[in-house]
């Protein structure tokens, strides 16, 4: 059996006493990484099996797993964990720090108990104890996706166990590895006649079938909104999905992004705010090309990590404390940002400019608000120039740290309120 787990996770091992979730856990993971229950007690009371310490114990577990969520530690829980009510403040710590989570069920007590009797070993078996823990477990198997578990893995038997392969895998949006030097677009939403000229500008070569080439190896980030509003979405869709498939770019999710896949799932969206133009457009493509466009969009991440955590790229913004998580809030930030519930005199919601509030080491770069020029301030970088507004489309050069900007060929659409 392979078990993939992100290296940012909290992983739970969920089954009864004996059932051979510490020896697991010591074979595949750090003494660091693992926050033990039995620990805990021997902590408090000097005797890992003192059930009178229970509680101090399990509020010194959920203690030290907190810390370690809150440094972005990969932090495993070596407890039985099979009551649904146990499970849940390990949830709620996983929701506070945006961390993934994994269960690994140990769903084996009647091999257990054979042969634990057939090998006659030392340690006292409680038979029923077994029996009813694993009862509790199995009432509660069904409902673990819905508790929020992000990924399920089943120990059915002994072979499970001792076969098991486990490899850590980096999170979707964590590019680390990858340092450049790349070229950052902002929004594009539909200038498909612009961005060509940016890309050439920018010294790339774009053939009639999107496939783009550049001599120095460099490669684009787009900071999403690739649609709605503009005159040519869908041969800038062909061009950056050839392009993220071709490996010389990478895109980020941004609202009108996201919209425009919800509505290809076929949810209650209200078509307007440029969507209507994205829409159809599609509507003359095949049904194939439009299956390929809500899986693209779907996939795109958050934000992504580049060059050794030193450059961030996101749509919107996002906080320091969120990169390198993952969560549907993190998701809405990156989405839209920080509002402060009010509605300007134009019915919109007042936008908080996060970026005032950033004191991180990593170069945030997004997009979103639209800007007569880029805007800099502590560490972060707005390059949405308004191209779809009549204004230009810009890109940031890493780690040059130059701008490069092509004027809008015509203003496409009116904004609601005016760009400053």
């Amino acid at each position: 059996m392979r078990l993939k787990i992100p290296t940012f996770a909290l992983v739970v091992l969920i089954g009864p006493s004996s059932s051979g979730k510490s020896t697991f856990a010591k074979k595949h993971f750090l003494t660091s990484e693992i926050v033990s229950s039995d620990y805990c007690r021997f902590l408090i009371s000097d005797n890992e099996n003192d059930q009178t310490v229970s509680k101090a114990a399990f509020e010194l577990m959920h203690f030290i797993i907190d810390k370690r969520l809150s440094l972005r530690k990969f932090t495993v829980v070596d407890a039985t964990n099979v009551l649904e009510s146990s499970r849940y403040e390990l949830i709620e710590l996983a929701r506070k720090h945006h961390a993934i989570t994994v269960a690994i069920v140990f769903n084996l007590a009647e091999e257990i108990c054979y042969y634990r009797n057939k090998m006659r070993s030392d340690r006292h078996i409680d038979e029923k104890i077994i029996h009813y823990q694993y009862n509790q477990m199995q009432y509660s198997l069904l409902n673990l996706k819905k508790e929020g578990f992000n990924y399920l893995y089943f120990m059915n038997s002994i072979n499970d166990i001792m076969m098991a392969q486990l490899t850590k895998t980096a999170l979707f949006c964590d590019k680390s590895f990858e340092t450049g030097p790349f070229d950052i677009i902002g929004d594009v939403h539909g200038c498909y006649d612009e961005l060509l000229m940016l890309l050439a500008k920018l010294g790339y070569k774009v053939a009639p079938d999107f496939e783009v080439s550049h001599p120095q190896k460099r490669k684009v980030i787009f900071l999403g909104d690739l649609v709605d509003r503009g005159p040519k979405i869908v041969l800038v869709l062909k061009l950056v999905m050839k392009m993220v498939n071709s490996n010389i770019a990478y895109c980020v999710q941004g609202n009108h992004d996201n919209k425009l896949y919800r509505y290809l799932e076929g949810r209650n969206v209200q078509i307007k705010n440029g969507l209507e133009d994205s829409v159809a457009e599609l509507e003359q493509e095949t049904e194939n090309f439009q299956t390929e466009v809500k899986q693209f969009l779907k996939h795109l991440e958050s934000h992504l990590i580049f060059d050794n955590f030193r450059l961030v790229a996101c749509h919107a913004g996002i906080k320091e404390e969120y990169i390198g998580r993952a969560s549907r809030k993190i998701r809405n930030f990156t989405l839209y940002g920080k509002t402060t519930n009010e509605t300007d005199e134009f019915g919109l919601p007042k936008r908080y400019l996060w970026a005032k509030d950033y004191k991180g080491k990593p170069l945030i770069i997004y997009g979103h608000t639209p800007n007569l020029a880029p805007y800099c301030i502590n560490n972060t970088i707005n390059i949405d120039t308004a191209c779809v507004f009549g204004n230009k489309l810009t890109a940031y050069r890493y780690p040059e740290g130059e701008y490069i900007d092509v004027d809008a060929l015509d203003t496409y659409s009116v904004p609601v309120r005016p760009i400053k």
